[in-house]
């Protein structure tokens, strides 16, 4: 994901101008604004992002630098804390707004190492995380078998209600969470003995995570409603899954191409020579070496690299000549060499 593309900026944009774009985007994504359209709440979380990386000097620095910018680090304080950073305490749509961005669960990041085979064949991986999780007992609904949240009889099951203040301007009218049901707009009358009425409990959860072919190391896959769970009403964060490729002894891999280094003698280089050369989707391709072969000469076989990630095709495979010196000769081969010398 581009930042500066997602908030629809020039990457030389100054903070009030990020800024700006952010208060615009931020009231035309938010999932108060848009009950029930997933798409836009991606959105909303992508522009939350992109806020919070690019509205920090260093870490903008460090994403500018092409540095790796750890999800751990970003929307620590959650939603509620960035909306009421930007917009004041009371959001940009009422009192409601830090209730409904408190219920979304946490984020989770976790990693996952694969092989390069893996990687160029796609796989499925098993991650772990512990963290809040709907509780098994209610299922999440934090009331007791054969009963269910009713409506808050205070808001109406608003979640929130109007409130009446004096002032030296009269009397002044305010919408607050309410404090009842803190906001969900239910109230259990009979809790869940397993999670006392909460909808969540705190355990380790493991999942299947299709990764697919071609993806590199750092890459990140993400998981929409399978982070946290925050409880009762509320609505589960992301997981994101960020994959890391091991290297491998036969090829050096840059994006979608793949390097072979060929160890070649220097009698093989000299002369000619016929090498098998591995594929990364097995077997080997027989690959003529041409008379007079310099060391780091490149031979290119077209389509035997990596797949394109999300498009069709693969990368090319590069085998570089490895002209290899020996640091010891038998006398005969001494021999030769001064012969050579000598007939030059």
């Amino acid at each position: 994901m581009d930042y500066y593309e997602t908030l629809g900026v020039a990457r030389d944009a100054s903070p009030e101008e990020i800024k700006k774009a952010f208060r615009r985007l931020a009231r035309e994504t938010h999932p108060d604004a848009n009950p029930g359209d997933a798409a836009a709440e991606a959105r909303f979380r992508d522009i939350a992002e992109a806020y919070e990386v690019l509205s920090d000097a260093d870490r903008r620095a460090r994403y500018d630098r092409g540095d790796t910018i750890d999800l751990g680090d970003l929307l620590s304080g959650g939603l509620e804390d960035l909306i009421a950073s930007v917009f004041g305490n009371s959001g940009f749509f009422g009192a409601t707004t830090r209730a409904a961005s408190r219920r979304r669960g946490r984020d989770v990041l976790v990693a996952v190492e694969i092989s390069l085979d893996e990687a160029f064949t796609g796989t499925d991986a098993e991650v772990e995380f512990a963290g809040a999780m709907a509780c098994d007992t209610c299922h999440g609904r934090g009331a007791a078998e054969g009963t269910s949240p009713i409506g808050c009889s205070a808001c109406d099951g608003a979640g929130a209600v109007r409130v009446a203040r004096s002032s030296v301007f009269g009397q002044m009218m305010s919408v607050e969470e309410c404090r009842t049901c803190s906001g969900t707009g239910q109230v259990v009358e009979q809790p869940c003995e397993g999670c006392r009425g909460a909808g969540a409990t705190r355990g380790t959860r493991s999942l299947n995570v299709e990764v697919p072919a071609g993806v590199d190391s750092g890459t990140r896959l993400r998981l929409t409603g399978k982070g946290e769970y925050p409880g009762r009403t509320g609505q589960a964060g992301d997981l994101y899954v960020e994959v890391h490729v091991r290297n491998d002894d036969r090829f050096i891999r840059d994006g979608e191409t793949l390097s072979h280094p060929l160890g070649l003698d220097i009698a093989d280089a000299a002369l000619g020579t016929t090498a098998g050369i591995p594929l990364v989707d097995g077997g080997v391709r027989e690959l003529d070496i041409p008379a007079g072969t310099q060391p780091g000469d490149r031979f290119r076989i077209r389509g035997k690299g990596m797949p394109r990630l999300g498009r069709r095709g693969r990368g090319d495979l590069i085998v570089v000549a490895d002209v290899r010196v020996p640091t010891k000769l038998s006398k005969g081969q001494r021999t030769a060499l001064e012969d050579y010398l000598a007939a030059d």
